[in-house]
């Protein structure tokens, strides 16, 4: 019985992301032939394709829907165990810095992976709100940072997206009161610009009633029932309902989770283990 070769996973893994042969090659540096031989020699194994021609593209079989996730876990796995050998000399210190508002259980999962990698590296972490995060890189007190901003710019690296909404208590109806009550943050940064702009569509007389530094304060005022506020998607559970678009408050922005790094930090060993440690805890 033939077996697995983990190259041929990861060729398959770049065709299905990519969305075509060509494009999946240009991701593994491979020529078009090359790679189709390898996907060929995969279905060959398998004895079933993975594959299925879908216009301009390809779009995975039902064999290939089983194989994703295998293919997913198996190469990932490979790269935690090398990372994990050549981590094992790699010393020194890293300054990172992840917003509190993302919970402890992703910070939890972050440090445990990159300390299971890299034990000999000294960690610093900084939990705090995001926002003076990209000045302290440019100013040399963070060596990397995980932060959010609504456009991810140069050098910004895309972790994770998360739609924003207003919201309201289940329990609550505030639709009826007059001026409607909002809960916003009480620093300048694009989530209050963002909050300010959507209000301004809205046909009716609003007030601020509460204002909080951090997601979990104006989550605690929505959830008091006194205010309605403006939260990732990621906050939602079964006590706040969205408000409807015939609310008059019009479209939000996406918030987008970005990696960065100093440009003074260079070491592509570290980086590499966050980055992996970061969508590893975020779930890409």
């Amino acid at each position: 019985m033939e077996n697995l070769d983990s190259d041929l996973l990861r060729t398959f893994l770049a065709v299905s992301k990519a969305g075509s042969v060509t494009d999946g090659a240009n991701l593994i540096n491979r020529s078009q032939s090359a790679t189709s031989l390898q996907i060929k020699r995969l279905e060959t194994i398998l004895g079933q394709a993975v594959f299925m021609r879908h216009g301009r593209g390809i779009q995975l079989t039902e064999a290939g829907k089983r194989l994703l996730p295998v293919a997913s876990d198996v190469t990932h796995r490979l790269d935690l165990t090398l990372q994990e050998f050549a981590g094992d000399h790699i010393q020194g210190k890293l300054r990172l810095a992840i917003p509190d508002d993302h919970g402890r259980t992703r910070l939890a999962q972050i440090i445990a992976e990159f300390s299971r990698t890299h034990p000999l590296v000294e960690l610093e972490v900084t939990c705090a709100l995001s926002t003076g995060f990209p000045g302290a890189l440019n100013g040399g007190q963070l060596d990397m940072a995980v932060y959010e901003v609504e456009e991810a710019g140069s050098g910004e690296e895309l972790v994770y997206e998360d739609p924003t909404c207003w919201v309201r208590a289940t329990h609550t109806d505030l639709s009826g009161v007059d001026p409607l009550p909002v809960a916003l943050f009480d620093h300048a940064c694009w989530w209050r610009d963002a909050a300010i702009t959507s209000l301004n569509q809205l046909n009716r007389p609003h007030r601020v009633v509460y204002s909080s530094q951090s997601v979990s304060g104006v989550l605690a005022a929505v959830e008091a029932g006194i205010a309605i506020g403006l939260v990732g998607r990621s906050s939602l559970h079964p006590g706040l309902s969205v408000l409807p678009p015939d609310f008059g408050l019009g479209l939000t922005p996406t918030s987008k989770l970005v990696l960065s790094a100093s440009r003074s930090f260079r070491s592509p060993e570290i980086s590499d283990a966050i980055r992996s440690a970061v969508r590893s805890a975020f779930g890409e």
